[in-house]
């Protein structure tokens, strides 16, 4: 028995309209709930997206010892006591891999830390070498026993200078993070430049830190104690790929589609090669409005770090491409294994030829079929959905608790009330196709 979406297609109808509220970023959220350990007092932060990472992550939090309230919808406050484990609990851990977003901010405070090897999706191979290497560089020593790593900082971390050989939000917002406490100065360079961290950096300074470059490849923090966050609230910044997901779909089956509390300066790329493939979108402050125009014309993309495509958007464009005219090609360039899904899109029509794990050609205006999918991880789920919106009959999607859900709040409500007939349901999966 699965949680399942049950979609009845538009069969090329753009029927779409209305306004859709962007949440808060995933990927932002998630940092800003491990930060908190790096303070001495209560944290409050806002706009906290209601999906299962985060739950999973206050859930983590909470088992190691912090107190957290929910006194309204989407509002958390946060308190970690000395008391606070620095044991990540495995049954947690294991299935979250933001997770070991916290690592950096507990061995910074408590002088140690145990983690699993994190999970949560399927896509690309995620080795921790980066994370040892650079605990080993701020003078922790790193061992491993039966799957679990076990660090520890005798003394406390001390500043440290590396240069990161794979760009990597997580492990900058981790390194970042664990500098805020570390004795003297830590400089990262090739450092990620995702908007999600400046949002955390921003924050942190506000608090107290000393945080300097980001944005730039090379972010530098200045040590000091811990902060506070009194007279201070985080607000979690506007999902871009939250966004850019709906931003595609407008294109897509769009009279008119308003998309609204987001952040359009965040979305340069997708919206410049959505207009070169034909696509009608106008940018406000905060705010995009999208229509679908008759016909579309075919368009590359290729992914790479901010402020380039993002991987996150890579499959629902890779849906947009079906219903283009011509050939496409699609460059995933940050993740091995993230074209897996298009085998589920060929069973629905699509006309894709995987090129090698990396590249794929893309034939269209393809005339996509609803079919049985099982949704393999975040992305490439809601990739199906937005599949499944556009296709002609009736679509089951499968697995939807442990993937969609994982990082879109209440999307088959929100879908509905732009026109799209969706259901959910709880229904037995019969061999859907991966």
């Amino acid at each position: 028995m699965s949680n399942t979406f049950v979609i009845k297609g538009l069969e090329g109808e753009r029927a779409l309209h209305g306004s859709v509220a962007v949440t808060g970023a995933k990927n932002a959220a998630l940092k800003a709930i491990a930060a908190t350990v790096l303070f001495r007092d209560t944290v409050t932060l806002t706009n906290i997206p209601l999906i299962n990472d985060t739950e999973r992550m206050f859930e983590l939090l909470k088992d190691m010892g912090a107190e957290v309230s929910n006194p309204k919808k989407g509002t958390y406050t946060v308190f970690i006591p000395q008391k606070f484990s620095s044991d990540l609990t495995p049954s947690i851990a294991k299935r979250m891999r933001a997770s070991v977003v916290a690592t950096g901010p507990v061995l910074a405070r408590f002088g140690k830390v145990s983690f699993p090897h994190p999970g949560g999706c399927v896509i690309g191979a995620r080795p921790l070498d980066l994370f040892v290497d650079g605990f080993e560089k701020m003078g922790a020593i790193v061992t491993m026993k039966e799957d679990r790593y076990f660090v520890e900082a005798k003394g406390g971390l001390k500043g440290a200078e590396f240069f990161l050989k794979n760009k990597s939000v997580t492990v900058t917002e981790t390194f970042m993070m664990a500098g805020v406490l570390a004795k003297g100065t830590t400089v990262i360079k090739n450092a990620a430049m995702e908007p999600e961290i400046a949002d955390l950096a921003a924050f942190l300074n506000t608090c107290g830190a000393k945080i300097v470059g980001v944005g730039t490849p090379t972010i530098t923090i200045k040590g000091g104690k811990l902060l506070s966050g009194k007279g201070h609230t985080y607000k979690t910044m506007p999902d871009r790929i939250e966004a850019g997901s709906f931003l595609v779909l407008g294109a897509l089956a769009a009279r008119e589609l308003h998309i609204t509390n987001c952040n359009p300066a965040h979305l340069e790329s997708p919206i410049e090669i959505l207009r070169s493939a034909g696509v009608g979108i106008e940018v406000k402050k905060t705010e995009i409005i999208v229509r679908a125009p008759s016909r579309l014309m075919a368009v590359d993309i290729k992914t790479h770090e901010y402020p380039g495509f993002p991987t996150d958007l890579q499959a629902p464009m890779t849906v947009f491409l079906t219903q283009a005219e011509g050939e496409s090609k699609v460059f995933e360039t940050i993740f091995e294994g993230r074209l897996n899904y298009t085998e589920a899109l060929a069973s629905m029509g699509a006309q894709i030829t995987m090129m090698d794990p990396h590249r794929a050609l893309v034939r269209g205006k393809s005339s996509l079929r609803g079919r049985k999918l099982m949704s393999p991880d975040l992305r490439a789920g809601l990739a199906f959905v937005i599949a499944a919106i556009i296709a002609k009959g009736e679509s089951v999607i499968h697995n939807v608790d442990t993937t969609i859900d994982r990082g879109y709040e209440n999307i088959d409500s929100r879908l509905r009330a732009i026109g799209v007939d969706i259901k959910r349901a709880e229904i037995i999966s019969e061999n859907p196709i991966n």
